[in-house]
């Protein structure tokens, strides 16, 4: 039997399949820098002050869009926009038309593969809560694109 992210598209899934497609990583809720000259987008290692940085969890997620203004909600409205999504979301993966990766908890049950294997943010950012963000540019990540 097939899993539904591979009989639906993005677009036939239910609420609770749509949500159960984030494995919880927490990148999406990094800091981005687009370069102006380039257009480029730079992942930081600085995360959103409602990250919690250990569970990859957002502590505020039901409140998110009124506490963070430039709090970006991942739909179907925006699916040309998922460009800014890391390479390993299922959302962009499932709109490229590429699997999930083997990692996924859809896959294996659990986020624990995910944060063995390095997937997620966990021990690797810092709260933006805790920096001086007029200098993002010096928090530049690599890894998170990946």
């Amino acid at each position: 039997m097939a899993n539904f992210w591979e009989e639906k598209t993005l677009a036939q899934m239910s609420e609770k399949e749509w949500e159960s497609l984030c494995d919880g990583c927490g990148k999406c809720c990094l800091n981005k820098i687009i370069d102006d000259d380039t257009e480029e987008l730079h992942f930081t290692n600085v995360s959103c002050h409602l990250l919690h940085t250990k569970t990859c969890q957002c502590r505020k997620y039901d409140q998110r869009f009124e506490i963070v203004k430039d709090c970006v909600k991942i739909s179907l409205d925006d699916i040309d926009q998922f460009h800014w999504l890391p390479g390993s979301c299922a959302y962009r993966l499932l709109v490229e038309d590429k699997p999930l990766p083997e990692w996924h908890p859809l896959i294996t049950g659990s986020k624990s593969a995910m944060h063995k294997g390095g997937h997620s943010i966990r021990g690797k950012i810092v709260s933006e809560a805790s920096i001086n963000t007029d200098h993002l540019e010096d928090y530049i990540a690599i890894w998170p694109a990946e």
